[in-house]
């Protein structure tokens, strides 16, 4: 995982990936991939255009020509496709979090070692888990805010007591991931 000084003006391609649990929207520069999060594809190329890169749409550009990220989106592609139907367990597409803040990208960044495939932690417990106990509801604010959300599982973190909360996705779609997760993780029969 990256979080490098990617240039002013990076072309970003964007595409919007139809998956079991709702559309998500994949953008990438020719390196990484820096954003796979639910909402509209309007949406994702105002985060990119914001944050200083020049967001494409795949299907823009002459036919002969490769955007960049075509081949970041179509890895990123068959890897959540592996996933959503339990083949594949993690993620090795590259990433680059420039759409994070400093803080969310810490937070994000600590998910897979904090809480592996198949389990599921607290906010609360992810705060102390980064030094910073005090801190769940921006620990949970962070986690709203993942650029790269299923490839950096925030939907594994659970509300005080193991309660379901918020997920960009929406509940059903949390659930579906968890569930998933709970049928095929390392206390699957």
């Amino acid at each position: 995982m990256r979080t490098s000084d990617t240039p002013r003006d990076t072309a970003v391609t964007v595409a919007v990936h139809p998956t079991p649990v709702g559309p998500l929207v994949l953008a990438a520069t020719a390196d990484a991939l820096v954003l796979c999060c639910y909402g509209s594809r309007e949406d994702a190329v105002a985060r990119i255009a914001r944050a200083g890169l020049r967001p494409v749409a795949e299907e823009d550009g002459p036919a002969d020509a490769e955007p960049a990220g075509r081949k970041v989106l179509g890895e990123a592609r068959a890897q959540l496709d592996a996933y959503l139907t339990g083949a594949r367990r993690d993620f090795t597409v590259p990433v680059d979090l420039l759409l994070a803040t400093p803080f969310s990208r810490s937070t994000v960044m600590a998910l897979n070692a904090f809480v592996p495939y198949g389990r599921t932690a607290t906010y609360g417990e992810l705060a102390a888990a980064l030094d910073r106990p005090r801190a769940a509801r921006a620990v949970g604010t962070a986690l709203g805010n993942n650029p790269v959300c299923v490839v950096l599982p925030c939907h594994r973190i659970l509300g005080s007591g193991g309660s379901m909360n918020g997920y960009a996705g929406g509940l059903e779609a949390k659930r579906f991931l968890l569930g998933l997760e709970a049928r095929t993780g390392p206390t699957a029969p």
